[in-house]
């Protein structure tokens, strides 16, 4: 980095400021949570946008954030916690905004049964997270004897009845983005990348059978326009087909409305307490080794607690069997990352009808984080004044000692430990 005060490289030998143009690390910190935090919410604010949600107070917000991160703008540390709180706020709006151009175009989402193997024929494996990219993709192969099977955090949209309607979607194939070099090599038909979580395939494997859309692109595949998606359907049907091999079925779909039509028997199933904890295991998944702590601690959870998931985080146990209370499924899949907003609409539901603050229920949050996305997620959970999050595999290293220090005195966030440790501390 450079400092635009003495012309020097910040922080290095001839630099006599303490940072870029005279910043703290604890101003450059919050500096670097806003831009990863606005990153998060503008991938949301561009999915809503392709369905026609816009928002001026979101667009507001982007461009008073942008310019307060440009050279000698503020170096007040109250101002910059308040602003990073600000892109909790409006990232919950731009979910909510989403969310409504996602329900209006393609229906409220409901529990769905999904198959996770392969059916016999030509097939296109679609990943990634843009809805309106499978609706248009599953329109032009219709009846063309291509199935479609979604991949990732493209599972839940299963879930929705206008997207379910359509016969060759047929299933989920894997599991999270950080597997795909090995899933797609498996997978013989064509390939379409949607949005990030996108990787470089490995030389000599699927680049030639490997379709990019929208703002995705890799070097070497072929990148479509305008939603054209003739392409890689004829790439398909020249593929050989693949084996008709049944897999294990999951669920998804329990989108708030969902979860909300089993409110009665949740709360009846907590006041008899055959229900005592809530747990949100999810967010983010990535190939660093420790992440295995989510798949231990969700096989950990008393049998007498419900695991509430979303986004790609839940492919570390989501195959897992966890059974019911009372017909109430203990695993509930909430959808991709930005149906966090339907996470907290079930949280605010549960609050009320107990008469409590959402602090006070009996939910616990363990988090995993990667990307930008989880940033801005968990900026909505602390502009909520949600307390007690537990955060991992490891900390982020762009927070300075003096930001997570007022992170853990403001909102008690935890790093994570061990299964046992955290979990015997919850139950306390």
């Amino acid at each position: 980095m450079f400092c635009y005060q003495c012309e020097q490289t910040a922080g290095g030998s001839g630099c006599t400021r303490s940072g870029v143009c005279g910043k703290s690390a604890d101003i450059q910190s919050l500096q670097d949570i806003l831009l990863f935090g606005l990153k998060g919410m503008s991938a949301y604010a561009y999915h809503a946008r392709e369905l026609g949600g816009i928002d001026k107070d979101v667009d507001g917000f982007v461009h008073e954030a942008l310019f307060k991160t440009v050279t000698n703008v503020s170096f007040d540390l109250l101002q910059y916690i308040d602003l990073v709180l600000k892109c909790g706020e409006m990232n919950l709006k731009t979910m909510e905004l989403l969310d409504k151009a996602h329900t209006e175009r393609f229906g409220n989402p409901v529990p769905t049964e999904v198959e996770s193997g392969t059916k016999k024929g030509p097939g296109i494996l679609i990943t990634g997270h843009d809805l309106l990219d499978l609706y248009e993709l599953l329109k032009q192969t219709e009846g063309k004897g291509v199935n479609i099977y979604t991949h990732s955090e493209m599972l839940p949209a299963h879930g929705y009845p206008k997207l379910k309607q359509f016969p060759h979607l047929v299933g989920n194939y894997g599991g999270a983005w950080q597997e795909q070099k090995e899933e797609f090599s498996k997978f013989t038909g064509a390939l379409l990348a949607t949005t990030n979580c996108v990787l470089i395939p490995p030389p000599n494997t699927y680049l030639d059978r490997l379709f990019t859309i929208g703002i995705t692109g890799v070097e070497g595949a072929t990148h479509l326009k305008n939603r054209d998606f003739k392409a890689v359907i004829e790439k398909a049907k020249s593929l050989p087909a693949l084996p008709d091999a049944p897999g294990k079925k999951i669920m998804t779909g329990f989108h708030h409305t969902a979860i909300l039509g089993l409110a009665d028997k949740i709360i009846a199933a907590v006041k008899s307490g055959k229900i005592k904890r809530f747990f949100l295991i999810g967010g983010c998944d990535g190939a660093r080794p420790g992440r295995n702590y989510y798949t231990e601690f969700a096989e950990k959870v008393p049998k007498d607690c419900v695991i509430f998931t979303l986004a790609c985080g839940k492919y570390r146990f989501n195959k897992l069997d966890f059974g019911s209370i009372d017909g109430i499924p203990r695993l509930i899949d909430i959808g991709q990352c930005n149906n966090a907003y339907s996470a907290i609409q079930v949280a605010l539901a549960l609050a009320k009808a107990f008469n409590c603050s959402v602090n006070e229920l009996p939910l616990s949050f363990v988090l995993s984080w990667f990307e930008q996305k989880a940033v801005a997620i968990l900026l909505t959970l602390l502009h909520l004044g949600v307390k007690g999050i537990r955060l991992g595999p490891s900390l982020p290293a762009f927070v300075s000692p003096n930001v997570l220090k007022v992170l853990q005195d403001t909102f008690d966030i935890k790093p994570v430990t061990t299964p046992d440790a955290d979990l015997e501390a919850i139950l306390k």
